[in-house]
């Protein structure tokens, strides 16, 4: 029986040399990888109470909404700045190589509600901290985040220390 880390593809020196970029698309497209994955998380947080799972653009819609799906929990999309129909919070956080925005409609999180935050990758957590961010603004409280990898090397795990953090794989290195 493969283990979820035979479904990740490794491709080294990719986007510069000395990153080893760990490709989940492979997971994606094989049934039992998926299914594995999916389970894999799911499991880590069926201790946790949440009323509400918030998916991380663009990936983290793909594992929230199969997570969502099967829990019967609502689905809430953040996204990048400009693409949500309605009115929005928008929050600015730092990227690797400048800065960027993400939105959540301002009727997505309803006061005291409890949120999961899903996403593919734990890297340096500023896109997981924006998010929390949004989620509290909103008068929500995010009582834990599940990522598929998480990359210890970088130390988003430090940087998130006030939340509860569940990854179904962690690669040491960046």
């Amino acid at each position: 029986m493969k283990k979820l880390e035979d479904y990740i593809r490794t491709i080294p020196d990719f986007p510069e040399p000395g990153i080893m970029f760990r490709d989940i698309t492979t997971v994606f497209q094989d049934a039992d990888g998926l299914k594995l994955a999916i389970d894999s998380m799911q499991e880590m947080v069926a201790d946790l109470d949440y009323d509400v799972i918030v998916g991380a653009e663009s990936r983290g819609f793909i594992y929230g909404a199969a997570l969502a799906y099967n829990l019967h929990k609502p689905l809430i999309l953040v996204r990048k700045k400009g693409k949500l129909p309605w009115k929005t919070i928008g929050v600015d956080y730092d990227l690797e190589y400048g800065k960027a925005t993400l939105e959540m409609h301002v009727d997505a999180i309803q006061p005291g509600q409890k949120a999961l935050i899903v996403d593919d990758l734990l890297a340096t957590g500023g896109t997981a901290k924006a998010i929390a961010q949004l989620v509290e603004q909103l008068g929500g409280e995010v009582v834990g985040m599940l990522f598929m990898i998480e990359l210890a090397g970088l130390k988003g795990r430090e940087f998130l220390k006030d939340y509860r953090i569940d990854s179904a794989l962690i690669f040491e290195g960046k």
